[in-house]
Formats: structure tokens, sequence, C-alpha cells
């Protein structure tokens, strides 16, 4: 049985290792990863036909938690524990919650102290008693429940049959209806960077390269040494070296190099290629959302490849999700009678992480335009239980976009004569 330390408005956890609100996904899975042996029945829950409706779930069945993470961030923002009886909690090393200490609510008062009066939910027959960053749920008999609302100090029990917490939530704010996923805090930085935005640099429809926009930990000059949040942006271009991405971004997480690619028979004449006697390799940035593709000859940049990280994805939980803007110029017909037939005007496009492909395929692409089917699948594991996913070229980039119609990459290229029109394998499995 887990023995854990609650922290309001903070954090659920023990000496090894803490669930923090603001962490992201997936430091919180690479924790569960690493105690397997003592956290089982782990599982992931999401809607896979409008996953930024519904909150991202990783609800460990055998330990009675659940860690609710906000759609669109994919940071967590409520810590719940909804079976009381399967874990051990304690507050300021102090426990309110084991087999023999039962969390009453003359214990919860004991342990946490005064508070507001509790909130009756006369529907689900339930008191609610609120602290800042933590609530607890007390089910009520009916025959026990108040004809005035005083709280659960008004209340009267018979000896023994005090009610127990059935749900604890620990959250920022003072309101679990309202609270919100909370800024990443800085213990979750880890010495990494991330991206808060990356910005498409285009010109003319065509793409010169990436603006980031990055936050990672930094120091205020003149103050003592702790850690801040800091922002600065960066600029990689087509054409940059490994130096230059390097010097920008910093050092990648991985290297990985490509193999042959099997989806050059979609390119013309592929058959008359000659084999490179060297590969092209990738640095993978995982906490950006993105992948830099080098060419093996010239070692300067040939691709960029945006990760959205949607759960029901092939990659999912690889990369965080890297959110970006692409401005993209299109034509349409000016409104009549101001303009003759056929007469057309350019209207700017902007396409996010979250514009579902249904409402830009009308400006993109032509009628008769079909997808490349990609159905991913590794030498370990040769089924993809998420079905296929289906690319589009337009211009000089590549939308790989999911069944339900969400945009899972993007890669960004620079045009040649001919182009592959799938998406790289950017790492090995």
């Amino acid at each position: 049985m887990l023995d854990l330390e609650v922290v309001p408005e903070r954090s659920l956890g023990n000496e090894q290792w803490e669930f923090v609100l603001g962490m992201p996904f997936y430091q919180a899975v690479n924790i569960l990863k690493r105690q397997d042996r003592v956290i089982k029945g782990v599982q992931v829950w999401y809607s896979s036909q409008a996953p930024l409706q519904f909150d991202l779930v990783l609800n460990l069945s055998q330990n009675g938690i659940r860690l609710i993470f906000d759609s669109v961030s994919q940071r967590l923002k409520i810590i719940e524990v909804n079976s009381m009886s399967k874990v051990k909690l304690k507050y300021c090393g102090v426990h309110f919650n084991t087999p023999q200490v039962h969390p009453t609510i003359e214990q919860i008062d004991q342990s946490f102290g005064a508070t507001h009066p509790g909130v009756y939910n006369s529907d689900k027959q339930l008191f609610v008693l609120n602290f800042r960053g933590l609530s607890f749920d007390f089910p009520i008999e009916s025959k026990f429940e108040p004809r005035y609302a005083h709280g659960l100090g008004s209340l009267q029990f018979p000896s023994g049959a005090s009610p127990v917490v059935s749900r604890m939530c620990i959250y920022t704010g003072s309101s679990l209806l309202e609270t919100r996923a909370p800024l990443q805090p800085i213990t979750c930085f880890h010495g990494n960077c991330y991206v808060d935005c990356i910005e498409v640099l285009r010109e003319k429809n065509v793409t010169k390269g990436l603006k980031f926009i990055i936050f990672t930990e930094g120091n205020e000059p003149g103050k003592m040494l702790d850690p801040k949040k800091k922002t600065i942006e960066r600029i990689v271009r087509f054409g940059g070296s490994p130096n230059d991405v390097i010097s920008a971004l910093g050092c990648p997480s991985k290297f990985f190099y490509k193999a042959e690619d099997k989806m050059k028979i979609h390119s013309p004449d592929a058959h008359k290629r000659v084999k490179s006697k060297f590969s092209d390799y990738f640095y993978n940035y995982f906490t950006m959302g993105v992948d830099i593709l080098f060419d093996a000859s010239t070692h300067e940049v040939k691709k960029f490849i945006l990760h959205t990280n949607y759960p029901g994805h092939y990659n999912f939980n690889m990369y965080y999700r890297c959110e970006f803007k692409i401005p993209v110029i299109f034509e349409k017909e000016k409104p009549q009678p101001l303009a003759q037939t056929g007469e057309k005007e350019e209207e700017e496009l902007v396409i996010t992480t979250f514009s579902k492909w249904e409402a830009l395929q009308t400006y993109l692409i032509r009628p008769q335009q079909q997808p490349v089917i990609l159905n991913r699948s590794s030498s370990i594991n040769t089924t993809n239980p998420f079905g296929p996913t289906f690319c589009y070229g337009i211009q000089d980039m590549i939308f790989e976009v999911m069944p339900n119609q969400h945009i899972a990459s993007v890669t960004l290229y620079q045009p040649k004569k001919s182009a592959c029109l799938v998406p790289e394998n950017t790492k090995a499995s």
C-alpha cells in the first residue's frame, strides 16, 4: 500500500517521487514506469473522437488515485483519491488515513484545522469540505441531512457513525469546479527547455525556418540564485548547420540515423535512385515536440517535423505537445457584385496545433486530391491498434491527419524536384 504525503495546492507523493500540479503528462508516465513494481493496473482514459473536450486521465486502479490532465496543455490539473482504503495518506508528517485511522469528520478537523462551513449537495447526498487547494467529500445518509446549511459541524451523528471521506481532491485555487492546470513548476523543468509556441516563418507560401519561443530555468541577476522561469526566442532556418541548431536550442534529447526509406516508391523514378553510402540524421527534441533532419552530405537542415501529441496516435507520449502557428496564403473569389466574375483575392489562414483538418481542407486541397495512407508498425509490434493516418501534401508541407480529423504532425521541407509524401520515421522504436 502506498504511503503518501498530501501537500494542498501542490502535490501528492513520497520521498522518492511525487505528482506535482502542473506536471506534464510525459513526466507523470515516466514516474509510473519507474515505479511499475509497486504501482500496477494503470489505465489511460481519453476521448478518441473529441480529445480536446475531455480531460486526459491516468487511472491508478489498484491504488485508488486518478491524475486528471488538462486536455489542451496536457499538464496535471487535479489529483483525485477516490478509494481511501487503498492508500495511506498523511499531512505534515501525521497520518489521517490508514487502515487503523479512518478519515472521519473529526479526524479531518483535527489534522487540517478550521475551515469554512461545508457545502451540502442534496442531489448526491454529499457534504464537501473545502480548504484552499484541497477538498473532501463526505457521503451523508438522508436521515442526517441538515435542515439548515450550517456546515458539517451542525450535524449530529450517533457515536461511531460519523461519515468518512469518500473522495479527496488536490488542485490549485479555492474552487475545484473553477480550477485550471497551473503553469509547469520549476521543479519539473529538470534542466530541459520547453516550447511555449513555434511560429513557422514563411514568405509567399515558402517556409524559411522556425521561430522558437522557449521557456527554461534561469536566475535573476542581483538576487539569490533561486531558479526562475526564463523565456527566450531562437530562430532556426533551412540550411543551418548542426552547430547552428545546438547554439540556438541546446543539445538534442537523442540522435537518430535514418534507415532505408521504404516510402520512396511514391517518388518519381524511385527505381533509378542509387542507395546513398551515408544516412541523413535527426536531432530529436522531445521536450519541444520537434525533430530536425540534416542532410548526410551537406550537414544542413532540410526538414522540420512538428508533433501535436494527441492520444490515439502511434507516437503518443513520445514527444511533448508542440503548439505551432503556420500562416498560409490562399486565394478566394471576391464577393459579388463588387468584383468581376472569377476575380480572386488573397487571404491568410493560420493553422495551429488545435485546427481540425475538416475545417482546413476546403482552403488547402483540391477536391480530387487523394491522401497517402500511413499505417505505422514496428518489428517488435507488427500491429498498430490506432489504425492508419492520412498524409496530405500542401505547398512545402505534409500534414499527417488522424481519423478524428486532428493533425498528428506537420513536416516542413525544402521543395525539390520530387519529395516523398509521408512523414519520416524520426526515432528508433
